[in-house]
């Protein structure tokens, strides 16, 4: 199984900007669906964004254009660029990749019911914002 190593977490003012990145082992950064997901304090985790293998980006409709994801495959790391933080963004963020699917359905899943799908975690970094 693929191990994901998170980092970059923290905290920042509202408007502010946080990177994480998602360490991952062998080469499924560059071959396989990578998305970042997130779970507030009594909430149900969500899903933030999804990218494919050749880096076509899909996003939450609450992230309203303030977060991108990439990857860098020469490092078999990917990335979310935060910008413009509120308060609600405050979470424990957790990436996520699969190694089958894109294989088997030619696209990534995306969504909250994707939370399903992926099959390797990382173990979640810390995000808050304050107001």
């Amino acid at each position: 199984q693929v191990q994901l190593q998170e980092s970059g977490g923290g905290s920042v003012q509202s408007g502010g900007s946080l990177r994480l990145g998602c360490a991952a082992s062998g080469d499924i950064v560059s071959s396989g669906c990578l998305a970042w997901f997130r779970q507030a304090p009594e909430k149900e985790r969500e899903w933030v964004a999804t990218i494919e293998p050749h880096g076509v980006a899909r996003y939450a409709t609450f992230v309203g254009g303030r977060f991108t994801i990439s990857q860098d495959n020469a490092e078999n790391t990917f990335y979310l660029q935060m910008d413009s933080m509120k308060p609600e963004d405050t979470a424990i963020y957790y990436c996520a990749a699969d190694d089958t699917y894109f294989t088997d359905y030619g696209e990534c899943p995306d969504g909250d019911d994707s939370v399903f799908e992926f099959q390797s975690w990382g173990q979640g970094t810390q995000v808050t914002v304050s107001s």
